[in-house]
């Protein structure tokens, strides 16, 4: 019989998922050099609006490494303590830093310079409210796999990627709004959206709100043809309108988890008793 594919038959395929992780970070690291080296006022504003756009598109690109990395220890039979601890620290540059970058720059950039100071401040504390809790959701994360928990289809509180997702999807659809003959929406009244939106998603980050698990949901074989139709409608729409798609999917899957949570926590006890 054919032997599996096993990274100890073949001693570089270990390598493979640990490349993958730095890929991740290298997009992370990609999009914090590109916000900070245009975040001067004396950028065009149409060169900034597609730096911004840049830098979502690249912390975006960057979890499709980070599902890679996962998959390839699984199937490579190379999964390792190391490759655990080196997906957090690259999920703390990619999803926790460099949003929190982003964040800081665009709402530099939007905001009117004759503003007293302390605006500047109030952003800096929100934009490190969601990287204080990107960082304490992931040494949570470390911690239960470190005791050997046994993971269920749920996240404690919400994933740092979805967190990201977030951020990212809402600068693309700002950014949408703005180039949109019909809406022009005008981001400079509306700067500190962006800002108090990443600080409620860090404290959801470290929330008891339980998040689905995308992935394991959709290997299940529960009810896999309801799944199939809601990948395929999502599928179309997000060929069709691809921004807009996103943003709209991430914050339903936001909204649910603390819906349900809410509807647990007033009406579940009482079905208990």
């Amino acid at each position: 019989m054919k032997k599996s594919i096993d990274a100890t038959n073949f001693k570089w395929l270990r390598y493979v998922p640990n490349s993958l992780t730095l890929c991740n970070s290298l997009c992370g690291f990609a999009s914090i050099i590109v916000a900070l080296s245009y975040n001067n006022n004396q950028v065009l504003p149409d060169l900034q609006n597609k730096v911004w756009i840049i830098c979502a598109w690249l912390i975006l690109g960057a979890m499709i490494f980070d599902c890679l990395d996962g998959f390839a220890a699984r199937i490579l039979k190379a999964t390792s303590m190391h490759g655990l601890q080196m997906d957090s620290l690259a999920d703390m540059v990619t999803f926790g830093v460099a949003p929190a970058t982003l964040i800081t720059a665009i709402t530099h950039s939007f905001k009117d310079l004759h503003e007293p100071r302390c605006y500047t401040v109030i952003v800096w504390i929100l934009a490190a409210v969601y990287l204080g809790g990107a960082a304490l959701r992931l040494a949570t994360y470390n911690v239960h796999a470190m005791l050997d928990k046994k993971s269920d289809d749920k996240f404690h509180g919400l994933p740092s990627p979805g967190a990201a997702a977030a951020v990212c999807t809402t600068v693309l659809c700002c950014q949408k709004l703005k180039m949109d003959e019909i809406f022009h929406l005008d981001l400079v009244n509306y700067w500190w959206i962006i800002p108090v939106y990443a600080a409620i998603l860090g404290l959801l980050m470290v929330s008891p709100i339980r998040y689905l698990h995308i992935g394991k949901w959709l290997t299940t074989a529960a009810k896999s043809k309801k799944k199939i139709a809601i990948v395929l409608v999502f599928l179309v729409l997000l060929i069709l309108f691809p921004v807009y798609t996103a943003f709209l999917f991430i914050n339903i899957y936001i909204l649910l988890g603390i819906l349900i949570y809410l509807w647990k926590s007033l009406f579940g006890k009482k079905k208990d008793a």
